[in-house]
């Protein structure tokens, strides 16, 4: 057997597609007694221990009975520059923004800091299950070039980029349009592709920007159509109503990013709470993604993301974390959160749906299902080993949990970083808890 194979044993669980409701175990594999088979960075076989290849049998291999292995999560919406800005007193996102966040975010023009920072935020997203993640860097460029050679000595999949901000910040954390643009070109040119990290087109938000910069931001679409466009979209009704003010020709919100080339398949919008039913049919035509940021939303009293509403609509969708409006480095509080929010609306949020949507409905979101989100032979090798009897809470509640729903829901409700026993990225261990 290759020195670069390694063998994992646990119960396995991943999705192939979106289930419909409780009784869709269609939509999943699981395996009580199962095995991943991992080489050069791939899984090359996936299923029931009981048949695992000849080849394989009686080989040295990581046994995490009776723990759940799924593909590890996928973070569409945070923050690298707001890692020390979580649990910051505010009472709504433009005061949260100016005391806390654009002070901070100015730290990172510091090559040195930023690269220990870049160390730190990937040790808190392995450590809590996440192995991909798409982040926003702070207006430097030295903060993405960081964080991206931070990600490649981890052999992580990662996309970041460093945001566009031309207006409405302190000066220390302005760019111009056309630096903007160079540093963004710079790093795509640099960066994107490069073994498994890619570079997003990143206008903080319409408010930060002015129609030059916004411009220039279409312009990078149109020139690097396979590169992301990350960005917020109608968070809090204050952001709205200065927008509306900034760019009068435009008929909302929306609109704004979409006279610029802003809004296409590839545009993962954050938040999108306060959206009209022109909003919503617009993103749904052009195939742009609303990423649900359910602790930030409560922490910073946005308001209540609309899934069923949004989705009935057409527009694909993503849950994020949201670091550091968001409140936990974990998408399980996520999962968690995004219940509550639908169900104060009268809506349900199934395990299975909550589980697909952080694995693979977040991996399709952002256009990578054929490579993560999943345990498919000939995908690569991110996953991560979970526990739901990591605390004495959980311990409690498992001892009546009969069902594998109810296992994931005493994950989504009770579990955070305690309960990930292991990550592993590229097919080797990155994070084992202590």
């Amino acid at each position: 057997m290759s020195e670069d194979t390694m063998i994992v044993r646990g119960r396995l669980l991943w999705f192939h597609r979106e289930p419909l409701g409780a009784d869709d175990e269609a939509a999943f594999t699981y395996a009580d007694d199962g095995g991943l088979v991992c080489r050069d960075g791939r899984i090359v076989w996936a299923g029931d221990w009981a048949d695992l290849p000849a080849a394989h049998r009686g080989a040295d291999h990581a046994d995490h009975r009776p723990h759940l292995i799924l593909p590890g999560f996928v973070d569409p919406h945070i923050h690298f520059p707001q890692g020390q800005v979580v649990a910051s007193y505010a009472g709504s996102l433009l005061e949260w923004l100016n005391t806390y966040t654009f002070i901070e975010e100015q730290k990172y023009a510091d090559p040195h800091f930023a690269a220990a920072m870049a160390h730190r935020f990937c040790d808190m997203l392995l450590a809590h299950g996440t192995t991909t993640c798409v982040a926003f860097g702070s207006v430097h460029k030295a903060s993405a070039n960081a964080l991206l050679a931070e990600a490649a000595t981890r052999h992580m999949r990662l996309v970041t980029g460093k945001v566009m901000m031309d207006r409405n910040a302190p000066e220390a954390l302005t760019d111009t349009a056309q630096s903007g643009y160079d540093d963004t070109k710079a790093l795509i040119d640099q960066w994107h592709g490069q073994g498994r990290l890619e570079v997003a087109i990143s206008p903080r938000f319409a408010l930060t920007s002015t129609d030059a910069q916004m411009e220039a931001s279409g312009a990078l679409a149109r020139e690097h159509p396979d590169c992301l466009i990350q960005t917020h979209l109608s968070e809090n009704h204050g952001e709205i109503e200065a927008v509306a003010a900034l760019f009068p020709d435009a008929l909302d919100y929306t609109d704004v990013y979409e006279r610029f080339g802003l809004l296409t398949q590839k545009s993962l919008m954050g938040h999108c709470i306060h959206l009209s039913a022109r909003e919503i049919e617009r993103m749904a035509d052009t195939g742009a993604v609303a990423v649900f940021c359910p602790t930030s939303n409560l922490f910073l009293g946005s308001g209540l993301f609309d899934l069923d509403r949004i989705r009935g609509g057409g527009v694909r969708t993503a849950i994020a974390t949201d670091i550091g409006g968001g409140t936990s480095w974990s998408l399980l509080k996520a999962l968690d959160e995004g219940y509550k929010v639908l169900n104060l609306q009268g809506h349900r949020y199934h395990p299975f749906r909550a589980f697909w949507q952080a694995t693979r409905g977040n991996a399709e979101a952002i256009g990578m299902a054929d490579r993560i989100g999943t345990l498919d032979a000939g995908t690569e090798a991110d996953f991560i080993v979970l526990d739901a009897t990591a605390t004495d809470a959980m311990a409690l509640r498992m001892e009546t949990a009969e069902t594998l729903a109810e296992e994931l829901f005493v994950l989504q409700t009770l579990g955070d970083d305690r309960a990930v026993r292991a990550s592993y990225v590229a097919g080797r261990v990155a994070h084992t808890a202590r």
